[in-house]
């Protein structure tokens, strides 16, 4: 059963709890999916206490009174109001692709509040890292031999030029992992149903982001930092990641070999074995 707690505008937030041992706080991507699709993170509860907040709006957390509440930078405020529920002076952060905007300006906003910060394949929109349509292409160029390719470096193209339909978006989805198997399907038919649409939309409205006020506050975060990248994700890209960990000055950035968007999903040992290590 979900825990719940008040955030600050009275709206009630649900998280679940996973494992054993000092706690990390692990906020879904989506942007604004309910946390069910990260399960245990591939057996990572076996090593720390996970606690999976549903964000506003999404999984077993009430719609608030204010949809612009939903914007990025003001969901920081309920990831404070889960720590301090927690009665933790310092936590560790995980984060998951969209997520990691959310990650980033919590620590750049309360960098006492963080211990050791993992951004598992993350999001690039709130440190205005490029990532290029080119930069893309090439890292699905390494997927030509699958069975599946063609028809999804098709889209892959539609989509980088402008001309992306649902169609398009549907036939990339092998593109999205590691291995295109019953798990990474049943992930993918699970997206629509877990995430809020309309926060989705709101998650990264006018104001959400200062990348160059962001990244020069992460530029001095003294905490530990990782950054795990998938060798074949072509939401972000080993590249991208790598200039992504050295925005900080702690970090260091992981490339899991064969995996996509979620690397637990294609091989959960080396997953667990690396964000456990540098979770200690």
């Amino acid at each position: 059963m979900p825990d719940h707690h008040r955030a600050y505008d009275a709206t009630t937030l649900a998280h679940r709890v996973l494992g054993e041992g000092p706690a990390v706080i692990c906020l879904p991507g989506g942007p604004m999916r309910a946390s069910d699709y990260l399960g245990d993170l591939g057996g990572l509860s076996a090593h720390r206490r996970l606690v999976l907040p549903d964000l506003r709006g999404t999984g077993g957390s009430a719609v608030p009174r204010d949809p612009a509440s939903y914007r990025c930078d003001r969901l920081v405020d309920d990831v404070e109001a889960l720590r301090e529920h927690l009665g933790l002076e310092r936590v560790d952060v995980l984060a998951h692709s969209a997520g990691a905007n959310l990650a980033a300006l919590y620590a750049a906003r309360h960098p006492e509040r963080v211990g050791r910060l993992a951004l598992i394949t993350p999001s690039v929109l709130a440190v205005g890292i490029e990532v290029t349509g080119e930069d893309r292409r090439e890292t699905a160029r390494r997927r030509a031999g699958e069975p599946w390719f063609a028809a999804a470096y098709a889209a892959l193209e539609e989509i980088t030029a402008g001309r992306a339909t649902d169609a398009h978006w549907q036939a990339l989805a092998p593109l999205r992992h590691g291995r295109w198997d019953a798990a990474a399907r049943a992930l993918d038919a699970a997206d629509a149903a877990q995430k809020n649409a309309e926060a989705a939309a709101a998650y990264a409205a006018d104001g959400a982001f200062d990348p160059d006020a962001t990244r020069a506050t992460l530029a001095r975060f003294t905490s530990p930092v990782l950054v795990l990248a998938g060798e074949v994700d072509l939401n972000s890209p080993p590249a991208a990641m790598a200039e992504y960990a050295g925005l900080f000055p702690h970090a260091e950035l992981v490339v899991q070999p064969g995996a996509g968007h979620y690397p637990w999903l294609d091989d959960a040992d080396r997953f667990v074995a690396a964000t456990a290590a540098f979770l200690r």
